[in-house]
Parts: C-alpha cells; sequence; structure tokens
C-alpha cells in the first residue's frame, strides 16, 4: 500500500497541485496590483503572495529562489528596485520580474526592461501578459522534493510495488 504525500496549501502553486520551489510574489503597497492580478488568473490561477515592501518580497526569495515577482515601481522607490533587479539576476538566476508602475512612471518601462523585467505594466488593465508569463514560469519549475524522496530514486533497485 502506497501512501500519497498530502501538500499543505502554503507549499503548493494552487490548491492540491504539486510542491514548488517557486512563488508567485507581488511586492507593492496598496494592493491595487494584487486585486488586478487574481481578477486575470481567475480561480483557478496559481497562488499569489503578497507582501508591502522589497524587504520582504526578497525574504520570499530567498525562501523561493525561483519565484516570478510582480514588484511596484514607485518614484521614490525606483533607484532600490533598479538596484535589487540587477542583484536578483546574480543572486536568483531561476527568479523573474515584472515591473508594474502609475502611468505618470510609464517613462521607466525601457530602463526596467534593461534591469532585467520580463513586462512592465502602467495600468491595472494590463496585466494579461504578466498572468500568462506567470503561469508558464511556475510551470516550468520543477516539484521541490525533499532529500529522502531524492536519495530513494537514486537506489539501483525499485521498490516492490513499482516492480
Amino acid at each position: 500500500m502506497t501512501q500519497e504525500r498530502q501538500v499543505p496549501p502554503s507549499e503548493s502553486d494552487s490548491v492540491g497541485r504539486r510542491p514548488t520551489r517557486a512563488r508567485w510574489v507581488v511586492s507593492e503597497r496598496t494592493g491595487r496590483w494584487a486585486i488586478a492580478l487574481r481578477r486575470e488568473a481567475g480561480a483557478e490561477g496559481p497562488r499569489l503572495f503578497e507582501t508591502r515592501s522589497l524587504p520582504d518580497a526578497w525574504s520570499m526569495l530567498e525562501r523561493f529562489p525561483a519565484s516570478f515577482l510582480v514588484a511596484e515601481l514607485t518614484a521614490a522607490g525606483a533607484e532600490a528596485l533598479l538596484n535589487r533587479m540587477v542583484q536578483l539576476r546574480q543572486d536568483y538566476p531561476g527568479a523573474r520580474i515584472a515591473v508594474v508602475a502609475d502611468r505618470a512612471l510609464a517613462d521607466w518601462e525601457w530602463l526596467c526592461r534593461e534591469g532585467g523585467a520580463v513586462w512592465f505594466a502602467a495600468s491595472p488593465r494590463e496585466v494579461r501578459p504578466i498572468v500568462g508569463i506567470a503561469r508558464r514560469h511556475l510551470r516550468l519549475m520543477p516539484e521541490s522534493r525533499d532529500f529522502l524522496e531524492e536519495l530513494w530514486d537514486r537506489l539501483p533497485w525499485k521498490p516492490v510495488d513499482e516492480r
């Protein structure tokens, strides 16, 4: 008799799906972008984790280094975000970032893209591509496995129930 491993909701990319090393993280002050992203992703979309600051988002990246991050660009925090984006490629090569901003900051798009953003949106109505990119990124991430599962798979013999 084999026992299927139950995945806690906090460890899966959506309710009842496989565990993953990645998360869909949104870093913004107000929640406006998260609402638009959730609306576009629908009920079956990947779970979205919200943070209210860049340091909090980077804490999530430390735990889940292949995450997809959506970060809000603000006039006051532009320099900090761009510096973090440059570090992202070095520190978390499996992670990706999309940038969202108010329309007044739309001129920053190409600088953000040069800094590593896979997408830039200046309106909550422009989030459809971000949702598609996030879904694809999370789908391509390998399953998270614990040490014993990986060790068991490397053994030179098969378990009795797999013969």
